[in-house]
């Protein structure tokens, strides 16, 4: 129902603005900043609302983010595709904020996948890898990632990152090693498939050692083999953009996962965001495969 009248009143204001006596006065209103003072209180007092009707309810254990949209977001906004990758950095420290203050204690993000590697420019790779540097340094020396007990931690074929990117992973990990009260995954030179193909390259090397039976091969096997292996399935995946797919994340992890999908790009995701996605899943019947 909200649906059906957010088309109408979308509708008749569209009408409404085809007449030049509305359209005129409307575009003088919506520049000022008394408007934007007003829209702004606004989203504040919806969000406070929703964050206070979301901590009466169970919230998801791991949230997982498909972060999509920053080019998208740069092209509609007349800015270069490398300050839309920028934003969409300065964004996911926003989230993780939010998460953290939820005290949700999985947040996994997909940054970088193997498709990415493959069809993205040379230039646009090089800097996005400066950029994944500047973040995990960032992280690294992040007061706020160390008062609350932020393990930070990258998954996927990372033997395929520059060097420096690596070393930068190092330091972000090694750095936080010792924290336990949250797991922040980031997935770079990640694919689904291949992490599931090296999942079964070592169960196989280990048969082939005869340290597992054949019998013994179960799904408990494959998943102790993840690059995810230390954290619980997502309870709820985020994907940003309104693309409506997976795209290659996390797909023997998110066999029961809660899909919600955005139609906001990466850069823009808010917290009123976060917390209609939080709210959907709430309102849902977790049914496990019944």
């Amino acid at each position: 129902m909200r649906k059906s009248l957010g088309r109408r009143i979308d509708g008749l204001a569209k009408w409404l603005l085809g007449f030049r006596i509305i359209s005129a006065p409307a575009k003088v209103i919506a520049n000022s900043s008394y408007a934007w003072s007003f829209v702004s209180r606004t989203d504040r007092i919806r969000a406070n609302r929703l964050g206070d009707r979301l901590k009466e309810g169970d919230l998801p254990e791991h949230v997982s983010i498909i972060m999509d949209g920053n080019r998208r977001f740069a092209w509609g906004s007349n800015i270069g595709r490398d300050m839309g990758h920028h934003q969409g950095k300065e964004k996911l420290k926003e989230v993780m904020d939010w998460i953290l203050d939820l005290g949700i204690p999985y947040l996994t993000v997909y940054a970088l996948s193997t498709e990415n590697m493959r069809e993205r420019p040379e230039d646009e790779l090089e800097s996005l890898y400066d950029l994944y540097i500047a973040g995990l340094d960032e992280i690294a020396e992040d007061s706020r990632i160390h008062s609350r007990g932020v393990k930070v931690q990258a998954v996927g074929r990372l033997e395929s990152l520059p060097s420096r990117v690596r070393e930068a992973i190092d330091r972000a990990e090694s750095r936080t090693a010792d924290h336990s009260d949250f797991l922040f995954t980031v997935c770079l030179a990640y694919g689904g498939r291949e992490e599931i193909i090296d999942a079964v390259r070592e169960v196989a090397e280990d048969h082939a050692k005869g340290e597992l039976a054949l019998e013994s091969i179960d799904s408990a096997q494959i998943s102790a083999r993840m690059y995810t292996a230390d954290l619980p399935d997502p309870d709820l995946v985020i994907r940003t953009s309104g693309e409506e797919r997976i795209s290659n994340f996390l797909l023997w992890q998110i066999a029961y996962s809660e899909l919600h999908f955005t139609d906001v790009h990466w850069p823009s995701f808010s917290k009123n965001d976060l917390y209609e996605a939080l709210e959907s899943y709430q309102s849902r019947r977790r049914r496990y495969g019944e």
